[in-house]
């Protein structure tokens, strides 16, 4: 369970985030909202990229509020960048090796590379670098959180450059991984088709919770504003 009690973030004076008070505990939970609402902001508070200016975050009852990457990253927690980060001189089943904190086989590397839709055979050796376009570093860092198998995922638009991988395919392994981790999967999108497979809605607009609930009770409000994203911030 992930906890936001009270959380800011400012920068230079301007609240990016104001006052966030959250509770986390479901399978898949969407986070969304227009562009500036502080959607990365708020999977950057998660992974320790940075800290809130003010409040705590707590996990399964524990601040981790001050620990780093590291710490948190330990605690069981896995975080996928919008855009991925390359490795030159490093090769794809090394970056799998290391997720899973243990040398895996070809065969193992194989396998987690062909969840998520990469001809295995042609990419396990390969190395992370400018080579890879940016659609399959995206599916080979989703990859990776799957080896990682961390009871807390976040994941910042993953649907983003794979145009010709289907949706249904991502959906799949996202079901996959939380039936191996039975943890918590979160997922910032705009897509309505993540946004329709999540338990929960987060909406986030002007630095706050416009909305959050049942998907039931909220995806068809976002449908109703969605070509005007009006919504507002919740007093």
């Amino acid at each position: 369970m992930l906890e936001f009690r009270n959380v800011s973030y400012s920068v230079a004076g301007k609240d990016i985030l104001k006052n966030i008070n959250l509770t986390i505990d479901d399978r898949f939970v969407a986070i969304t909202g227009p562009n500036g609402s502080g959607k990365s902001t708020m999977a950057k508070l998660i992974a320790g990229i940075i800290k809130p200016t003010e409040g705590s975050i707590l996990m399964d009852g524990v601040d981790i509020t001050d620990l780093s990457i590291t710490e948190r990253a330990k605690a069981g927690i896995s975080f996928a960048f919008q855009q991925p980060v390359r490795f030159k001189g490093i090769t794809v089943r090394d970056l799998i090796s290391l997720a899973a904190g243990k040398s895996t086989s070809i065969a193992e590397a194989c396998s987690y590379l062909s969840e998520v839709g990469l001809c295995a055979k042609d990419y396990v050796n390969r190395e992370v670098d400018a080579s890879l376009s940016g659609g399959e570093l995206k599916r080979i860092e989703i990859a990776m959180i799957n080896a990682r198998g961390t009871k807390l995922s976040v994941f910042d638009e993953p649907e983003a450059g794979i145009d010709l991988w289907s949706f249904n395919n991502l959906i799949k392994v996202f079901e996959k991984m939380h039936e191996r981790t039975k943890g918590t999967i979160i997922i910032i999108s705009h897509q309505e088709r993540i946004l329709n497979i999540s338990d929960k809605i987060i909406v986030l607009a002007n630095g706050g919770v416009a909305e959050y609930g049942d998907r039931e009770e909220v995806f068809p409000k976002l449908m109703d504003v969605r070509s005007g994203c009006n919504f507002t911030k919740n007093s």
